[in-house]
């Protein structure tokens, strides 16, 4: 890594994490206890930059790479495991899924306002029945004309009700053909097409996530993304891209935890020491590190592959595994350390704890990880 690259690193891991304490901080407990979605904050990230971190500077957006990328979302991680999934999903989904395969026409009209924060997205393949099963998503777009018929819907969407845009991949084949699925990009207000259900979440409370709801929805051609029949395929490609954002979300709470612990175990005091100084504690937290520091090399190997244009398939997902079960390990090892108060909304870890898990299972469960893996393993890649 260049010495530019590594300065310019460094001031953007500072501007994240000074957003993060004086904007984000303050309000944590708040904004989760009450499953509120600070939409007025990402307007202010959009200003900062921090929502389109890979969008070229001729849409508006920062013009950085993944090593930019991962820094943002591990700072703001660090802090506010909600406020950094929404930025993750916004920047890795919705919005880069129209930035690979959006025609021009599309990316000038959609891109600068999700850069800028004017507009938040959202991002649909799930649906009640179908999850890591997409090939078997239930709904469909008929042609009717120069327009499409949706009809069904999708679930567990990242910004469902808030977002003013969101890009969808539903069924315009037979079931089970893996090109016989479409993405459309659809805007909030078209008729047909609304929010549904707002899921009461274990963690990850302040990222809103909704149902999205298809009935009769009209779409113009204009709003297909690339080839019809290629939206599964993008997909998956989307993914890939999305799995290093959630390893670097994976490796902020993790840093936020262990960080956390550090501290209280050194301010502790039981037998007339800091508990730090006993070896239960102290291993405790050498296990803690070491699997970070592992987590945060594979997650920038998988950042770097990414900038060199090469197929990240495999690194993406051994990073989002691996950074996803450490960060569920060291919350947790982070709540014994803290022990009863470990369990209390009055200190920070019980939430990390919380929001730990959804890392390993948004975009691909750990079993799905290690499913890609071992494909890849097998095909020789």
């Amino acid at each position: 890594m260049s010495v530019e690259t590594i300065n310019n690193l460094q001031l953007i891991k500072e501007s994240a994490r000074d957003f993060a304490e004086n904007y984000i901080r303050p309000h944590v407990m708040e904004w989760d206890e009450s499953q509120f979605f600070p939409l007025g904050l990402f307007h202010q990230m959009g200003e900062f930059g921090f929502l389109g971190v890979l969008v070229p500077e001729q849409y508006h957006g920062a013009g950085l790479g993944y090593q930019e990328y991962i820094t943002v979302i591990e700072e703001i991680g660090k802090v506010c495991g909600s406020i950094g999934l929404s930025v993750a999903a916004h920047n890795s989904l919705c919005t880069n899924h129209i930035l690979l395969f959006g025609n021009e026409e599309q990316k000038e009209k959609y891109l600068p306002k999700l850069a800028a924060g004017e507009w938040v997205g959202a991002w649909g393949l799930t649906e009640p029945n179908t999850g890591s099963d997409a090939g078997r998503m239930k709904t469909v777009a008929e042609k009717d004309g120069d327009y499409y018929i949706l009809n069904g819907a999708k679930n567990f969407i990242t910004h469902g009700k808030s977002g003013q845009v969101a890009v969808v991949v539903v069924r315009t084949g037979e079931l089970l053909d893996s090109r016989g699925m479409t993405a459309f990009v659809i805007e909030k207000g078209t008729p047909g097409f609304s929010a549904g259900k707002k899921e009461n979440k274990l963690g990850m409370r302040a990222s809103e996530t909704t149902e999205l709801i298809f009935n009769d929805c009209r779409v113009h051609k204009s709003q297909v993304l690339g080839e019809i029949g290629a939206g599964f395929i993008q997909a998956m490609q989307v993914l890939d891209g999305g799995r290093i954002s959630i390893a670097a979300l994976s490796l902020g709470i993790a840093k936020g935890a262990y960080e956390a612990a550090v501290q209280y175990a050194q301010e502790r005091h039981q037998f007339g020491k800091p508990i730090s100084s006993f070896q239960a504690i102290s291993f405790k937290l050498a296990d803690m590190a070491t699997k970070i520091q592992a987590a945060e090399l594979l997650t920038r190997k998988a950042g770097r592959t990414k900038d060199q244009g090469l197929k990240t398939t495999k690194i993406s997902s051994m990073a989002k595994y691996y950074a996803s079960e450490t960060a569920v390990r060291v919350a947790e090892d982070a709540v014994q350390i803290f022990g009863g108060y470990g369990y209390s909304k009055d200190f920070p870890v019980e939430k990390y704890y919380r929001d730990a898990k959804l890392c390993t299972i948004g975009e691909g469960t750990s079993e799905i990880q290690k499913l890609v893996i071992s494909r890849e393993i097998l095909k020789g890649e």
